[in-house]
């Protein structure tokens, strides 16, 4: 005990044991809490030698600081921070099944104010074994069992441990190397770069990438516009000329169903259906509703999805592209053409705060004329708000006072997140027709269906309303899922309620529920339920074209579901493919995993020359179709091609400041000529048809039926 005293009291030695306590805490995580896919015994060991490499560099960093305290206080730092980022990646990996990378990091503090509770919720009972070190690291000190060493540290003895560090780094990336040829040349995962070389060079690499790609767009020039062009022009998609134009003039509203999966849809718990009227409105003879449509979000999940919505892009390979990029690009987005072409007007309803994925920037740029977000809802009531913004019956039914108000024909898009992890309602807010949640171990999956069916009962309602309103019959409504709501550590406990084991869930059944509903209803349309494969990326081109708009001037990746020229290859951001035959998936090897979609039976190619072609020219396709967008995104390209007869978007014009002013002001101004539901009303508000059972409200409708309290809570 007193040698070991001895040498902790040493600087050499308290860096040692920083060292340790990390390495252990890393090990444990690795194991306890990541799915790194650890194949052999010598995977096994990398993962046990590449904490230290890295450690030893930046933790050894202090030694070189000749004043004793400061040394310290430099290496206690450190430390924390080495810490602070093992535990970030903990709770990013629970939800999603990922890595921090550097524009994650540095966007956190864009969406920090709308996380509210949730990190807590992704913590686990076990996470006080990543808080036990801090104390033993507290009471030595406070027991002066450790002091401070007041003694030199030698530079030159310094120098030796940051060569000790980088020759067991060099050591760590060699036999890496002999176990993953080409790591970082080739890299399909970022799982792989962790699972063999750590967090902290990890996080180096992804800063490397990230530096290279701000050169990139710092170097761009209109010319490389050019392979952008001729790959839309050849990929191009002529609109069906049966539902071309077909909701030409009428208001389109966009309902973003927040972690909705396609699984929910006819689904049944207890002998009650999950989504009784969602399952209702996907099998009406007035809507067309796809059932191979899948959700193709990276780390940006959401904000990705409204990206590949509104503009035809894909969202980034790592982070979100709303926080990255999407403040400063040059879009081409519904909200612009549609205002430009047809004279639309255009809102976003939200209930969370403006600046959550810097929706309040990015939706200037895009064009919005509106954005409604939590400062134009009651947010005093008790429990009317979740960790995600206001929950879904107040939110619709308060949004029917600046609904009726817009002009028509507007482009309204919805954003629901009840149904948002962690899936938690109040009893309060429980179903009134006594919907049973499944009892599984996971509280997670129980929750989720719940909530799913919360939302369910609130857009029933705002149904009710527009049919009662009259916005109904001049409408074409596009219902779609953003994202999973559970993710693929969670999804087995979820496969007993599908009919799968839990124990004999793969990564094919992983893909399959990337499905995601996609409904396009509107009175009189020819509906019924189409087969047709296709993803988020598809919907711009469909609702325009469907809008009467030829998306042909524009830069889309995606092409209409409804044409008979549409791609039925789906690309998912991690590079993974599906077709209307075979699920295209890369494993841990690099390799092709191809498994039948009907069955899920994993097919052998060692026989199949032909459809190995076939499967390198897929992902040669898939690769570009990404490759182009990633360019046109980070480049942004698009400042350098305007399509005829459309007009860039000036942010500065756009102001979502006073907006109910605007609203009133623009409708005087029209006089008789106003289009809005309030005004062929007769100058009388419809916000009276409006009705819920939301339990917050208690009977008083003065924040459905008046904006008084907009109004006093902007004045203040």
């Amino acid at each position: 005990m007193n040698k070991l005293k001895k040498f902790l009291n040493k600087r050499a030695g308290f860096m040692t044991m920083l060292v340790v306590f990390l390495w252990i805490k890393t090990i444990i995580a690795y194991y306890l809490d990541f799915n790194l896919g650890v194949a052999d015994p010598i995977q096994h060991f990398i993962l046990l030698i590449n904490p230290f490499a890295t450690s030893i560099i930046l933790l050894g960093l202090a030694l070189y600081i000749n004043r004793p305290k400061v040394s310290y206080i430099v290496m206690g730092i450190i430390y924390l921070l080495e810490s602070a980022l093992l535990y970030g990646n903990i709770l990013y990996y629970r939800q999603f099944t990922d890595f921090l990378s550097v524009n994650t990091i540095t966007g956190a503090g864009k969406v920090s104010k709308g996380l509210g509770a949730s990190a807590a919720n992704m913590a686990n009972p076990h996470d006080v074994i990543y808080l036990v070190d801090f104390i033993i690291i507290l009471v030595l000190f406070l027991t002066h069992f450790i002091k401070i060493d007041k003694s030199k540290f030698r530079k030159l003895n310094a120098f030796a441990v940051s060569m000790a560090g980088s020759m067991l780094f060099s050591f760590n990336l060699m036999i890496a190397e002999c176990n993953r040829p080409q790591l970082l040349g080739r890299t399909f995962d970022r799982a792989y770069i962790v699972k063999y070389l750590g967090f902290n060079s990890y996080l180096g690499y992804d800063s490397i990438k990230t530096a290279q790609n701000s050169q990139v767009r710092s170097s761009a020039v209109g010319t490389d516009m050019d392979h952008v062009l001729q790959y839309t022009s050849k990929n191009y998609a002529a609109p069906n000329k049966q539902y071309f134009g077909k909701a030409k003039g009428k208001n389109i509203i966009i309902i973003h169903l927040e972690s909705f999966q396609q699984f929910l849809i006819g689904m049944k718990m207890n002998g009650q259906e999950v989504t009784p009227f969602l399952n209702s409105l996907y099998n009406d003879k007035n809507t067309i509703g796809f059932d191979n449509f899948y959700h193709e979000v990276g780390q940006g999940k959401t904000s990705d999805a409204e990206t590949m919505l509104e503009s035809g892009l894909f969202g980034l390979p790592e982070g979100s592209f709303f926080t990255s990029l999407g403040t400063d690009n040059t879009f081409q987005a519904a909200p612009a053409i549609l205002g430009q072409k047809e004279g639309y007007t255009s809102a976003v309803f939200h209930g969370n705060i403006g600046s959550f994925w810097s929706r309040n920037d990015v939706y200037k740029n895009m064009g919005y004329d509106y954005f409604f977000d939590e400062s134009y809802f009651n947010q005093d009531t008790p429990n009317s708000t979740m960790e995600y913004g206001l929950k879904d019956k107040l939110m619709l039914s308060e949004s029917a006072k600046y609904l009726e108000q817009l002009q028509q024909p507007f482009y309204a898009k919805f954003i629901t997140v009840t149904n948002h992890y962690p899936f938690q309602l109040s009893e309060e807010d429980m179903s009134s027709d006594n919907f049973t949640k499944p009892d599984t171990d996971n509280p997670t999956v129980n929750g989720y269906f719940e909530t799913a069916h919360y939302l369910d009962s609130a857009l029933k309602e705002f149904f009710q309303y527009l049919k009662d309103s009259g916005i109904y019959d001049n409408s074409m409504i596009v219902l779609y899922g953003d994202h999973y709501g559970l993710s693929n550590s969670q999804n087995p406990d979820l496969g007993p309620l599908l009919g799968t084991s839990s124990e004999d869930w793969n990564d094919f059944d992983n893909a399959s529920l990337q499905r995601v509903p996609f409904m396009i209803h509107m009175k009189g349309l020819k509906g019924g339920t189409n087969h047709t494969y296709g993803g988020e990326i598809d919907v711009l081109p469909t609702i325009l074209h469907m809008a009467g708009i030829n998306t042909k001037p524009y830069i889309e990746m995606g092409t209409d579901l409804l044409s008979k020229d549409h791609n039925q290859i789906v690309a998912f951001r991690n590079k993974n493919f599906i077709t209307p035959r075979y699920t295209v998936l890369r494993n841990s090897e690099g390799d092709h995993d191809v498994y039948l979609n009907k069955t899920g039976e994993l097919v052998d190619l060692t026989d199949k020359p032909q459809l190995q072609k076939k499967i390198k020219k897929w992902q040669k396709m898939v690769n570009e179709r990404l490759q182009i967008s990633d360019t046109v995104n980070n480049k942004n390209l698009l400042r350098f091609y305007t399509p005829a007869n459309f007009t860039p978007v000036d942010p500065k014009k756009y102001d979502y400041s006073d907006q109910i002013q605007r609203l009133l002001d623009t409708r005087s101004a029209l006089g008789l000529k106003s289009t809005s539901i309030y005004s062929k009303n007769n100058d009388q508000s419809t916000t009276s048809m409006y009705h819920t059972d939301a339990s917050e409200l208690n009977g008083d409708r003065s924040s459905i039926d008046s904006w008084d309290y907009v109004e006093s809570n902007n004045k203040k």
